[in-house]
């Protein structure tokens, strides 16, 4: 069984209407809506690092001359 925290939260009066209309749109409870915008906020966060990790070794793959799948061969069977 989940357990859940409360936590009291401050919003700007534009941002509460906005949560409480789309937690009515959707279904959901007020709850609900910013556990998803949390979530999501996560998953853009985890993407944002991902690319930037493969931006780094990216550039290390060209500083080496790796470009390809087959220069990557030659250079781990070196």
């Amino acid at each position: 069984m989940a357990t859940a925290v409360k936590k009291t939260i401050s919003l700007s009066p534009e941002l509460a209407s906005e949560a409480e209309e789309t937690a009515r749109e959707e279904g959901k409870t007020l709850s609900a809506v910013i556990q998803d915008a949390l979530r999501l906020l996560r998953k853009e966060r985890m993407k944002k690092e991902l690319k930037d990790m493969q931006g780094y070794w990216s550039m290390k793959a060209k500083e080496k001359g790796v470009l390809t799948e087959k220069d990557l061969q030659k250079y781990l069977s070196k």
